[in-house]
Protein backbone atom coordinates (compact mmCIF):
# COMPACT_ATOMS: atom_id res chain seq x y z
CA UNK A 1 0.00 0.00 0.00
CA UNK A 2 1.31 3.56 -0.97
CA UNK A 3 1.31 5.92 1.63
CA UNK A 4 -0.35 8.57 0.37
CA UNK A 5 -2.90 8.41 -2.43
CA UNK A 6 -3.28 11.56 -4.67
CA UNK A 7 -6.50 12.86 -6.61
CA UNK A 8 -6.25 12.34 -10.30
CA UNK A 9 -7.16 8.67 -11.79
CA UNK A 10 -9.69 7.58 -13.81
CA UNK A 11 -11.26 3.56 -13.47
CA UNK A 12 -13.72 1.48 -15.50
CA UNK A 13 -15.91 -1.50 -15.40
CA UNK A 14 -18.09 -3.55 -17.65
CA UNK A 15 -21.46 -5.93 -16.69
CA UNK A 16 -24.67 -7.35 -17.87
CA UNK A 17 -27.40 -8.90 -16.52
CA UNK A 18 -30.82 -9.92 -16.94
CA UNK A 19 -30.59 -8.40 -21.15
CA UNK A 20 -28.86 -5.23 -20.31
CA UNK A 21 -25.51 -4.53 -21.07
CA UNK A 22 -23.79 -1.42 -19.51
CA UNK A 23 -20.04 0.15 -19.11
CA UNK A 24 -19.00 2.42 -15.69
CA UNK A 25 -16.74 5.05 -16.27
CA UNK A 26 -14.94 6.68 -13.29
CA UNK A 27 -12.60 9.63 -13.10
CA UNK A 28 -11.41 12.04 -10.34
CA UNK A 29 -9.43 15.54 -9.95
CA UNK A 30 -8.37 17.67 -7.35
CA UNK A 31 -10.91 19.11 -5.01
CA UNK A 32 -10.69 20.50 -1.14
CA UNK A 33 -13.10 17.98 -0.17
CA UNK A 34 -15.55 15.49 -1.80
CA UNK A 35 -17.27 16.21 -4.49
CA UNK A 36 -19.36 13.42 -6.31
CA UNK A 37 -20.96 13.69 -9.54
CA UNK A 38 -23.28 11.21 -11.76
CA UNK A 39 -24.82 10.80 -14.90
CA UNK A 40 -26.98 7.03 -15.20
CA UNK A 41 -29.06 5.73 -17.39
CA UNK A 42 -32.95 6.98 -17.21
CA UNK A 43 -35.14 4.79 -15.55
CA UNK A 44 -32.45 3.93 -13.35
CA UNK A 45 -32.39 6.94 -10.47
CA UNK A 46 -31.73 4.54 -7.35
CA UNK A 47 -27.85 4.01 -8.81
CA UNK A 48 -27.24 7.52 -7.88
CA UNK A 49 -27.22 7.53 -4.10
CA UNK A 50 -25.38 4.14 -4.38
CA UNK A 51 -22.91 5.32 -6.45
CA UNK A 52 -22.38 8.56 -3.87
CA UNK A 53 -22.14 6.25 -0.71
CA UNK A 54 -19.32 4.04 -2.39
CA UNK A 55 -17.58 7.18 -3.34
CA UNK A 56 -17.59 7.89 0.12
CA UNK A 57 -16.31 4.63 0.86
CA UNK A 58 -13.52 5.02 -1.24
CA UNK A 59 -12.20 8.37 -1.28
CA UNK A 60 -12.08 11.09 1.14
CA UNK A 61 -10.83 14.30 -1.26
CA UNK A 62 -11.43 15.00 -5.11
CA UNK A 63 -14.08 15.74 -7.36
CA UNK A 64 -15.61 12.29 -8.91
CA UNK A 65 -17.20 11.97 -11.96
CA UNK A 66 -18.62 8.90 -12.34
CA UNK A 67 -21.16 8.08 -15.66
CA UNK A 68 -23.10 4.40 -16.82
CA UNK A 69 -24.09 3.72 -19.84
CA UNK A 70 -26.29 0.91 -19.86
CA UNK A 71 -28.49 -0.75 -23.07
CA UNK A 72 -30.55 -3.75 -23.49
CA UNK A 73 -27.84 -6.55 -24.92
CA UNK A 74 -29.96 -6.91 -27.99
CA UNK A 75 -32.86 -4.48 -28.55
CA UNK A 76 -34.24 -5.84 -31.67
CA UNK A 77 -35.01 -8.99 -29.76
CA UNK A 78 -37.28 -7.21 -27.57
CA UNK A 79 -40.88 -7.83 -28.61
CA UNK A 80 -43.23 -5.19 -28.99
CA UNK A 81 -46.60 -4.63 -27.52
CA UNK A 82 -49.69 -2.53 -28.80
CA UNK A 83 -50.95 -0.52 -25.48
CA UNK A 84 -54.91 -0.54 -26.62
CA UNK A 85 -56.09 1.89 -24.40
CA UNK A 86 -53.64 4.39 -25.40
CA UNK A 87 -53.97 3.49 -29.03
CA UNK A 88 -58.20 4.06 -28.20
CA UNK A 89 -57.94 7.36 -27.12
CA UNK A 90 -55.86 8.37 -30.06
CA UNK A 91 -58.38 6.60 -32.23
CA UNK A 92 -61.31 8.43 -30.96
CA UNK A 93 -59.55 12.12 -31.52
CA UNK A 94 -58.62 10.83 -35.09
CA UNK A 95 -62.13 10.27 -35.60
CA UNK A 96 -63.37 13.36 -34.08
CA UNK A 97 -61.12 15.16 -36.18
CA UNK A 98 -62.04 13.61 -39.33
CA UNK A 99 -65.67 14.00 -38.74
CA UNK A 100 -64.34 18.14 -39.17
CA UNK A 101 -62.34 17.36 -42.24
CA UNK A 102 -59.24 16.53 -41.28
CA UNK A 103 -57.00 13.58 -42.96
CA UNK A 104 -57.83 10.26 -41.32
CA UNK A 105 -54.62 8.54 -40.01
CA UNK A 106 -52.38 6.27 -40.96
CA UNK A 107 -51.60 3.04 -39.29
CA UNK A 108 -47.68 3.58 -39.00
CA UNK A 109 -48.89 7.19 -37.85
CA UNK A 110 -50.92 5.91 -34.91
CA UNK A 111 -47.71 3.37 -33.88
CA UNK A 112 -45.36 5.87 -34.00
CA UNK A 113 -47.22 8.27 -31.51
CA UNK A 114 -46.12 8.04 -27.44
CA UNK A 115 -46.73 5.48 -25.56
CA UNK A 116 -48.94 3.15 -28.60
CA UNK A 117 -45.94 0.96 -28.54
CA UNK A 118 -44.17 -0.58 -25.57
CA UNK A 119 -41.09 -2.59 -25.19
CA UNK A 120 -40.36 -4.62 -22.00
CA UNK A 121 -37.88 -2.70 -20.64
CA UNK A 122 -40.79 -0.32 -20.36
CA UNK A 123 -42.84 -2.78 -18.41
CA UNK A 124 -39.72 -4.44 -16.63
CA UNK A 125 -40.64 -7.09 -13.78
CA UNK A 126 -39.49 -4.67 -10.79
CA UNK A 127 -37.36 -8.22 -9.31
CA UNK A 128 -35.61 -8.40 -12.37
CA UNK A 129 -35.14 -4.20 -12.55
CA UNK A 130 -33.69 -4.33 -9.00
CA UNK A 131 -31.04 -7.44 -9.85
CA UNK A 132 -29.53 -5.13 -12.60
CA UNK A 133 -29.42 -2.25 -10.33
CA UNK A 134 -27.71 -4.15 -8.05
CA UNK A 135 -25.53 -6.02 -10.71
CA UNK A 136 -24.61 -2.75 -11.91
CA UNK A 137 -23.91 -0.50 -8.33
CA UNK A 138 -21.24 -3.87 -8.48
CA UNK A 139 -19.79 -2.49 -11.59
CA UNK A 140 -19.40 1.03 -10.17
CA UNK A 141 -17.78 -0.32 -7.06
CA UNK A 142 -15.44 -2.27 -9.27
CA UNK A 143 -15.19 0.60 -11.19
CA UNK A 144 -13.99 3.04 -7.77
CA UNK A 145 -11.55 0.16 -7.29
CA UNK A 146 -9.82 0.66 -10.22
CA UNK A 147 -9.45 4.58 -9.70
CA UNK A 148 -8.31 3.83 -6.44
CA UNK A 149 -5.65 2.30 -7.90
CA UNK A 150 -4.89 4.77 -10.06
CA UNK A 151 -4.84 7.55 -7.59
CA UNK A 152 -2.60 5.20 -5.26
CA UNK A 153 -0.08 5.06 -8.34
CA UNK A 154 -0.34 8.78 -8.41
CA UNK A 155 0.39 8.66 -4.65
CA UNK A 156 3.60 7.00 -5.64
CA UNK A 157 4.51 9.42 -7.46
CA UNK A 158 4.17 12.27 -5.03
CA UNK A 159 5.52 10.68 -2.64
CA UNK A 160 9.39 11.12 -3.64
CA UNK A 161 8.83 14.40 -4.93
CA UNK A 162 7.03 15.68 -1.77
CA UNK A 163 10.11 14.16 0.54
CA UNK A 164 12.54 15.58 -2.00
CA UNK A 165 10.97 19.36 -0.89
CA UNK A 166 11.46 18.87 2.75
CA UNK A 167 14.42 17.55 2.46
CA UNK A 168 15.22 20.41 0.96
CA UNK A 169 13.77 22.69 3.38
CA UNK A 170 15.61 20.52 6.45
CA UNK A 171 18.90 21.89 4.50
CA UNK A 172 18.13 25.45 4.26
CA UNK A 173 16.98 25.38 8.07
CA UNK A 174 20.21 23.99 8.71
CA UNK A 175 22.11 27.19 6.76
CA UNK A 176 19.88 29.24 8.41
CA UNK A 177 20.41 28.29 11.97
CA UNK A 178 24.43 28.39 11.21
CA UNK A 179 24.13 32.62 9.40
CA UNK A 180 21.77 33.20 12.62
CA UNK A 181 24.53 32.28 15.04
CA UNK A 182 26.44 35.08 12.99
CA UNK A 183 23.71 37.51 13.19
CA UNK A 184 24.31 39.27 16.81
CA UNK A 185 27.96 39.13 15.78
CA UNK A 186 27.10 41.15 12.56
CA UNK A 187 24.57 43.36 14.26
CA UNK A 188 27.10 44.49 16.90
CA UNK A 189 29.73 45.33 14.01
CA UNK A 190 27.55 47.08 12.24
CA UNK A 191 25.58 49.60 15.15
CA UNK A 192 29.47 50.09 16.26
CA UNK A 193 30.44 51.65 13.18
CA UNK A 194 27.20 53.76 12.84
CA UNK A 195 27.36 54.97 16.38
CA UNK A 196 31.55 55.70 16.35
CA UNK A 197 30.77 57.49 12.91
CA UNK A 198 27.92 59.31 14.24
CA UNK A 199 29.43 60.41 17.86
CA UNK A 200 32.77 59.34 18.38
CA UNK A 201 33.15 61.28 21.22
CA UNK A 202 29.99 60.61 23.18
CA UNK A 203 30.56 59.76 26.60
CA UNK A 204 29.50 56.36 27.60
CA UNK A 205 29.68 55.31 24.15
CA UNK A 206 30.62 51.20 24.96
CA UNK A 207 28.06 50.99 27.06
CA UNK A 208 25.52 52.60 24.52
CA UNK A 209 26.48 50.33 21.76
CA UNK A 210 26.51 47.25 23.77
CA UNK A 211 22.71 47.68 24.99
CA UNK A 212 21.47 49.08 21.43
CA UNK A 213 23.22 46.40 19.85
CA UNK A 214 21.64 43.40 22.61
CA UNK A 215 18.11 45.01 21.92
CA UNK A 216 18.76 44.95 17.91
CA UNK A 217 19.71 41.17 18.40
CA UNK A 218 16.80 40.37 20.58
CA UNK A 219 14.88 41.53 17.70
CA UNK A 220 16.39 39.71 15.34
CA UNK A 221 16.75 36.11 17.11
CA UNK A 222 15.65 33.75 14.49
CA UNK A 223 15.38 30.91 16.82
CA UNK A 224 11.79 29.92 17.54
CA UNK A 225 10.98 30.51 13.94
CA UNK A 226 13.64 27.86 13.02
CA UNK A 227 12.26 25.75 15.61
CA UNK A 228 8.80 25.37 14.45
CA UNK A 229 10.46 25.16 11.12
CA UNK A 230 12.35 21.84 12.49
CA UNK A 231 8.73 20.75 14.10
CA UNK A 232 6.73 21.57 10.50
CA UNK A 233 9.10 19.19 9.30
CA UNK A 234 9.02 16.23 11.34
CA UNK A 235 4.95 16.52 11.01
CA UNK A 236 4.94 16.69 7.35
CA UNK A 237 7.45 13.36 7.51
CA UNK A 238 5.01 12.02 9.39
CA UNK A 239 1.65 13.19 7.46
CA UNK A 240 3.21 11.43 4.55
CA UNK A 241 2.65 8.39 6.07
CA UNK A 242 -0.51 8.56 7.36
CA UNK A 243 -3.10 8.87 4.35
CA UNK A 244 -5.29 10.57 4.09
CA UNK A 245 -3.62 13.92 4.74
CA UNK A 246 -3.97 16.32 2.16
CA UNK A 247 -6.00 18.52 4.21
CA UNK A 248 -3.54 18.29 7.17
CA UNK A 249 -0.54 18.93 4.92
CA UNK A 250 -2.36 22.13 3.11
CA UNK A 251 -2.87 23.65 6.43
CA UNK A 252 0.89 22.65 7.21
CA UNK A 253 2.23 24.51 4.51
CA UNK A 254 0.48 27.64 5.54
CA UNK A 255 2.25 27.38 8.56
CA UNK A 256 5.73 26.44 7.04
CA UNK A 257 5.26 30.20 5.06
CA UNK A 258 4.02 32.01 8.14
CA UNK A 259 7.89 30.91 9.61
CA UNK A 260 9.42 31.58 6.76
CA UNK A 261 7.81 35.11 6.25
CA UNK A 262 9.00 35.95 9.79
CA UNK A 263 12.21 34.61 9.34
CA UNK A 264 12.72 36.78 6.37
CA UNK A 265 11.27 39.81 8.23
CA UNK A 266 13.24 39.57 11.05
CA UNK A 267 16.72 38.94 8.73
CA UNK A 268 19.44 41.17 9.67
CA UNK A 269 22.05 39.46 7.29
CA UNK A 270 21.82 39.67 3.31
CA UNK A 271 22.87 35.94 3.17
CA UNK A 272 20.05 35.02 5.86
CA UNK A 273 17.50 36.73 3.80
CA UNK A 274 18.44 34.50 0.64
CA UNK A 275 18.52 32.15 2.56
CA UNK A 276 14.48 32.74 4.21
CA UNK A 277 13.66 33.59 0.33
CA UNK A 278 14.76 30.59 -0.87
CA UNK A 279 12.86 28.47 1.28
CA UNK A 280 9.72 30.24 0.44
CA UNK A 281 9.87 28.93 -3.26
CA UNK A 282 10.85 25.55 -1.74
CA UNK A 283 8.11 25.77 0.24
CA UNK A 284 5.68 26.64 -2.49
CA UNK A 285 7.07 23.71 -4.86
CA UNK A 286 5.81 21.69 -1.83
CA UNK A 287 2.14 23.05 -1.54
CA UNK A 288 2.29 22.48 -5.08
CA UNK A 289 2.53 18.64 -5.26
CA UNK A 290 0.28 19.00 -1.62
CA UNK A 291 -2.42 19.95 -3.50
CA UNK A 292 -2.60 16.69 -5.33
CA UNK A 293 -2.71 14.46 -2.21
CA UNK A 294 -6.01 13.10 -0.99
Amino acid sequence: MTAISGMTGFGRAEGAEGGWTWSVEARSVNGRNLEVRFRGPPGFDRLEPLAKAAAQKHFSRGQVTVGVQAKRADPGAAALRVNEDILARYLALANELAEEGATPPSADGLLALRGVLETPEEDEDPAARAAVEIAMAASIDAAFNALKASRDREGAQLLPLATGFIDAIERLIAAAETEAAAQVEAIRDRFTRRMTELAPDAPGLQDRIFVEAAALATRADVREELDRLAAHVASARALLQQPPAGRKLDFLMQEFMREANTLCSKSATTALTGIGLELKAVIEQLREQVQNVE
